[in-house]
């Protein structure tokens, strides 16, 4: 099995219901953080990572999404005709030369271990990268991915990054405990799913990025739906865990949930903040603010 992981899948084949009306008829990885759409970030955070095949695993209405991806003859004709060079040249340069995307669709909502499951046709027998859009993830050095890729070379293991949250907020992430093995790396001994605070093993929360063997698939698909019929990503490693040794690592950088409306506020003033043509102007508007 390599030891390099070539291949990324994205789940966005979910309603994103926390954020209607505003998704009703656009996908939720479709939001734009400054100027950019969450899953662009997404996609960008993999090829950075050395990745060259996008897997989008899609649902009804998300047509925004390969479009978004897709060359777009007619507004790059514009852009040449107007002369707008820079522009341009960001359109086209969204997805490099050499990079792969690929579609294929989740018929039902059966839950993100389902949506992983719907990506073995086209992983094979590899390793692969899943990549949750809604996880937006800062670091100035390298992002997550990139970060997770020398020490999957190293060890050959699952790896699922993790942060430390307040013990109080427990129940809304998969927890895990774990023996440590290094900076910022350990071996997962165990691993639910939203436990109650009084209950958590730990304050360690699996976040949207992981690196996984290709053997999950044979968990997933043999998992019990739980409720609502869906499959877990969390039971199948835990299920995973028994055969095969699973790391954690603590990444660095901070995540902005934009999942949640605060988080997603949170990430447009933080990256507006960064924004290289932007931030002296924002910054100015949001110090003369008196709301």
């Amino acid at each position: 099995m390599s030891k390099r992981v070539t291949k990324a899948v994205f789940p966005v084949a979910g309603m994103g219901t926390r954020f209607l009306p505003a998704t009703k008829a656009s996908p939720k990885e479709m939001l734009p953080v400054v100027d950019k759409p969450l899953i662009q970030y997404a996609a960008e955070e993999a090829i950075e990572a050395g990745i060259d095949t996008l897997i989008f695993v899609t649902g009804r209405h998300k047509r925004a999404i390969a479009d978004h991806f897709d060359k777009a003859y007619e507004l790059e004709h514009q852009l040449e005709m107007k002369k707008k060079d820079k522009l341009l040249e960001e359109i086209r340069s969204i997805i490099p030369k050499g990079i792969n995307v690929v579609h294929t669709r989740q018929a039902e909502a059966l839950g993100l271990g389902h949506a992983v499951l719907c990506s073995k046709p086209i992983v094979g027998d590899e390793p692969f990268a899943v990549i949750l859009a809604d996880d937006l993830v800062y670091d100035k050095d390298a992002h997550t991915i990139e970060q997770m890729q020398p020490i999957f070379s190293e060890y050959g293991h699952s790896i699922l990054a993790t942060e430390t949250v307040p013990h109080d907020q427990t129940d809304q992430y998969g927890i895990i405990s774990t023996v440590p093995m290094g900076d910022r790396i350990g071996e997962l001994q165990g691993i639910v799913e939203k436990p109650d605070p009084a209950d958590a093993p730990s304050d360690q929360a699996v976040i949207g990025r992981y690196i996984l063997t290709p053997r999950i698939y044979h968990h997933l698909e043999n998992l019990t739906p739980g409720a609502g019929g869906e499959l877990q990503l969390t039971d199948a490693i835990a299920a995973l865990m028994a055969e095969e040794k699973v790391m954690s690592y603590n990444f660095r950088g901070k995540r902005y949930d934009c999942g949640s409306k605060l988080g997603y506020l949170e990430a447009n003033v933080e990256y507006g903040l960064r924004h290289k043509s932007l931030s002296a102007d924002f910054r100015a508007y949001l110090k003369a603010l008196d709301i």
